[in-house]
């Protein structure tokens, strides 16, 4: 199918600065120089990093048909792209935001596929997958044909493929939309982060429902966000664009939050405590048929009724409360909410290793402070043995990070097993050094391991009746970045082949005897 880029961009005050604004095109609109093909149309965005803009003669070369620029772009002059036009015939079009233009333009390259879906957005510091992941196994379990798009997976028509990052970029989006009406879909799920707002991914996509979780120090960064009131505001923006809310009243920041939503439209509360419009009590830490988890009673406008969430901790019954909420705006059954979260499990959240040792092998997520903290307490409760934790931090990210993980994994594991994570463009070595810096003033036991295969098989093999060996910090990520190269690294695959060793070295041992 061809469209016409005028018509595209319609809706979007723009400029002519060279060529025929009239063309027609097929092969897509495009936003990252390596994904440039013949006939594409180029939209460059000034990142953090890179200046898209750099990279127009490139553009040029491989063919795109044109090429949209920002008004405050001073990489090449006006004289300099009429000279490239002239040469090739490619037209080159200004506007006023590059990333917003690529939003609308990619919507209606769609034909505005968002509006003809039921959406939910979830956003928040934490528990977005997890979330996202419960309503949409609560949906499924109620008949409903749903799609999910987050940063563990997108699953589109039934079919899973890996994330590239949590909220894709406008284009990516738009497809997936695109492709999920095709199949027939009714509601997309949808993680929607931060940046994903501010950098217009979401652009054109009007929530059902808006859903925020909680607020944590993170994310603030030269290349994020410069401090927490920005990161708020930018979670804040999701609102403006959902016909109702859903919040998280037990957070630092729930009451504001809740304020600000209702700005726009109804806001449902949820939280640990007796006055959230939907709420938990009587806790109670559960372990049934070796899956860890919680009881509670949830009461709400909705449901009144006994929950088994198959996943352990307080954090979970928030996440947990936040999807009940969703579903029973969906006003899905009882029954269906119950069923999908006795049995939710979610990639490399804290996602259990079944074994034969009787012992609790789990894989998390958890890569700072404050969610190895949470994860760490959490399981302790439900621990009657050791807790051995195997982690490492990200290369090229904060040193600091470093430090409070390693003092939070003194304090709360009985056996630390420091190794490797994704070191990118610096020593092992030098990481390690800077997490034992907050790990040895503890007094916490540890070994250290640089190679991460070795640290988990050293961890397993290590575990006695009863102990809970924790791999944290990759979660469902399945490679591990070095200076050099990225190889393939699952935590999961590699827990279960320590396993399958161990069982052959025993029953080796067992015919020695």
């Amino acid at each position: 199918m061809t469209h016409s880029l005028n018509k595209l961009m319609k809706n979007i005050p723009y400029e002519v600065i060279t060529g025929k604004e009239d063309i027609e095109f097929s092969s897509g609109i495009v936003c990252d120089s390596r994904n440039i093909s013949e006939g594409c149309v180029f939209v460059c965005i000034h990142g953090h990093i890179f200046d898209a803009h750099r990279y127009i003669p490139e553009a040029v070369e491989k063919g795109a048909k044109a090429i949209i620029v920002s008004e405050d772009q001073d990489v090449f002059s006006d004289e300099e792209l009429i000279s490239l036009s002239e040469r090739t015939g490619v037209a080159f079009l200004r506007v006023p935001d590059t990333r917003l233009a690529l939003a609308i333009m990619s919507s209606s390259f769609f034909e505005n596929p968002a509006d003809q879906l039921e959406l939910v957005g979830i956003t928040g510091t934490k528990g977005k997958t997890t979330t996202s992941y419960m309503v949409h196994n609560i949906l499924a379990e109620a008949g409903k044909d749903v799609g999910l798009i987050g940063t563990v997976s997108y699953i589109v028509s039934g079919e899973v493929k890996p994330a590239s990052r949590t909220t894709p970029e406008a284009f990516e989006l738009q497809s997936m939309l695109s492709d999920m009406v095709k199949s027939g879909s009714e509601i997309c799920v949808m993680e929607v982060s931060s940046l994903g707002l501010v950098f217009e991914r979401v652009h054109g996509c009007r929530f059902r429902v808006g859903a925020f979780t909680n607020l944590y120090t993170d994310h603030i960064s030269q290349s994020e966000h410069v401090d927490m009131r920005d990161y708020l505001d930018a979670k804040l923006r999701i609102f403006e664009q959902s016909n109702c809310a859903v919040v998280n009243e037990d957070c630092t920041v729930g009451k504001e939050v809740a304020e600000y939503a209702g700005k726009f439209g109804p806001v449902y509360t949820f939280g640990i405590n007796d006055y959230s419009d939907c709420r938990a009590g009587s806790l109670k830490t559960v372990r049934k048929k070796g899956v860890i988890g919680t009881e509670f009673f949830v009461t709400s406008p909705w449901y009144n009724g006994k929950v088994f969430v198959a996943l352990p901790g307080r954090f979970n019954v928030h996440n947990a409360l936040c999807a009940i909420a969703i579903s029973g705006l969906f006003e899905i059954p009882f029954a269906a909410v119950r069923d999908a979260l006795a049995t939710v499990t979610v990639p490399g959240r804290i996602q259990m290793i079944p074994n034969n040792r009787n012992i609790t092998i789990l894989v998390d997520y958890a890569h700072n402070a404050a969610s190895l903290e949470i994860l760490l307490s959490t399981l302790r409760e439900y621990c009657n043995g050791r807790l051995i934790t195997v982690f490492g931090c990200g290369g090229n990210r904060s040193k600091t990070r470093r430090t409070e993980m390693g003092a939070v994994s003194g304090k709360f594991s009985d056996l630390t097993f420091v190794t490797t994570d994704n070191p990118r463009g610096e020593e092992p070595g030098d990481i390690i050094r800077d997490i034992l810096e907050g790990l040895r003033p503890t007094g916490g036991a540890h070994r250290i391991e640089p190679d991460r295969t070795a640290a988990i098989q050293m961890a397993i093999a290590e575990a006695k009746d009863d102990d809970f060996v924790i791999i944290a910090g990759k979660g469902h990520e399945n490679y591990q970045i070095f200076k050099d190269k990225t190889i393939h690294f699952d935590d999961v695959e590699v827990a279960g082949e320590a396993l399958i060793r161990l069982n052959e070295e025993n029953g080796r041992v067992g015919r020695d005897a």
